[in-house]
């Protein structure tokens, strides 16, 4: 099914003590997400915006559709077995995204953060991002990535940035042999280099 209306979601930007000044990072990965709507070319759930409460399961929207079959299995995996025993639930605030909507948010990096350079630390291009291609995810709430940071191994989800708590992609070898050193930010992510 493909949704044809576009996400309304106002620029939400989180401050936690923890992240220091406000920043995109957190509004990308916390439990809204900032971007444009409207026409001429805004940002609509085709690609891959996510309105709040989208879960893992929620394939009527592209933004977890076109996730890549692997990871979104490991995802419903986790989420279906274990964390819902927890009694924890995972959302989806971004997964899938198209390449416009990529070239959007780095954008807006760029302008908030005020140069290319520091916004490279939360904003991939989109020829680099793990979105754009489906191999990356971005989870909430916080009970679930603090879920994910203790049992997402097992089933081959690991956290790939310090700086991003929410930002998840698939290692099938971390069951077996647990999860990869975390980058610091993406811009020490040899995959993001040009």
């Amino acid at each position: 099914m493909v949704l044809a209306t576009a996400v309304t979601v106002g620029t939400v930007v989180h401050r936690s003590a923890s992240s220091g000044p406000p920043s995109l990072g957190a509004a990308l990965g916390g439990d809204h997400i900032g971007m444009p709507t409207g026409s001429d070319g805004a940002v609509t759930v085709d690609d891959g915006a996510l309105p709040g409460g989208v879960t893992v399961f929620d394939d009527r929207y592209p933004g977890v559709a076109n996730l890549d079959p692997d990871l979104l299995q490991a995802l419903r995996a986790a989420a279906a077995a274990d964390a819902a025993d927890d009694g924890v639930a995972f959302t989806v605030n971004s997964g899938w995204r198209s390449r416009e909507h990529q070239d959007q948010l780095l954008r807006e990096a760029v302008s908030e953060y005020g140069s290319e350079a520091e916004a490279a630390r939360w904003v991939a291009t989109a020829d680099t991002s793990a979105h754009v291609s489906g191999d990356a995810v971005d989870i909430g709430p916080v009970e679930a990535r603090a879920w994910l940071s203790e049992h997402g191994a097992g089933y081959g989800l690991c956290q790939t940035y310090r700086n991003e708590p929410w930002h998840y992609e698939l290692h099938p070898e971390a069951v077996d042999r647990g999860c990869p050193a975390m980058y610091a930010d993406p811009t020490q992510d040899p995959r993001m280099q040009p």
